[in-house]
C-alpha cells in the first residue's frame, strides 16, 4: 500500500539545510530531494510571534520561485523560540548562547514553526506552536552543553533531541517534532489533502 499516492506526480523538494528537517521528513517515507535556499533570515521589526516563522518560510519559498516547475512541490520551514515577547533565533556566538539558555532556564517558552508548501500555482502556509518548560539549568550544565554540542544552528540555542533536552526539558505541551524543527504530523495531514 502506498502512502501519499496523491503526490506521485510531484517532484518533492525540501528547501532546507537543516539535518533535523531532513531526518524528520525522511520519517514520512516519501521520496524527496534537499536543496539549499540561501536567504537572509530577517523580517520586519513590527512582526511578532507566529507571523515571524510564517513570513520566513514564505520568504524561503519566494527565493526558490524562479526554479519551480509544474510538477515541483516545495516544502520550506522556519522555527523560532518565542520567549517573553522576543524571538530568540540562532545564537551568533557562545556568549549569546549562554545568555539565551539562561533566559530559558526555569521558564516556559514557545517553539513556533512556520511551514510553507508551494507548487507552481498554489501555496499553503501554516504554523504549529509547542510550549516547552525548562528546568533550572546550572551554569555548569549550560557550559557542558556548549562544550559538547553545537547549538549555533538552532533557534533558542538548543536541540531538544540532544543532552540539554534530556536533562533540561521538564514538559512539552504540543508536538515534540515541532520543537525539533518540523511538525511532521501536521505536515503529513496537509500533504494528504493536497490535490
Amino acid at each position: 500500500m502506498e502512502i501519499l499516492s496523491n503526490l506521485n506526480n510531484y517532484h518533492i523538494i525540501l528547501g532546507s539545510q537543516s539535518p533535523r528537517r531532513r531526518e524528520l521528513l525522511t520519517g514520512l517515507n516519501i521520496p524527496f530531494e534537499v536543496r539549499h535556499i540561501d536567504v537572509e533570515e530577517t523580517y520586519p521589526e513590527f512582526m511578532v510571534g507566529v507571523d515571524i516563522p510564517m513570513y520566513l518560510a514564505e520568504k524561503k519559498a519566494n527565493a526558490f520561485a524562479d526554479k519551480m516547475h509544474e510538477n515541483t512541490l516545495l516544502i520550506t520551514a522556519d522555527t523560532i523560540v518565542w520567549h517573553e515577547g522576543i524571538a530568540l533565533g540562532k545564537p551568533a556566538n557562545r556568549e549569546e548562547a549562554v545568555k539565551t539558555l539562561q533566559k530559558l532556564s526555569g521558564k516556559t517558552h514557545q517553539v513556533i514553526t512556520g511551514v510553507s508548501i508551494s507548487t507552481f500555482d498554489r501555496r499553503k502556509t501554516f504554523h504549529v506552536i509547542s510550549d516547552v518548560r525548562f528546568a533550572n539549568l546550572t551554569p555548569n550544565e549550560i557550559e557542558y552543553y556548549l562544550d559538547n554540542f553545537q547549538p549555533y544552528d538552532k533557534a533558542g540555542a538548543y536541540g531538544v533531541q540532544e543532552w540539554i533536552g534530556f536533562v533540561g526539558v521538564e514538559h512539552i505541551n504540543g508536538s515534540y517534532y515541532n520543537v525539533m524543527g518540523l511538525p511532521v504530523q501536521r505536515l503529513y495531514n496537509e500533504l494528504k489533502r493536497w490535490k
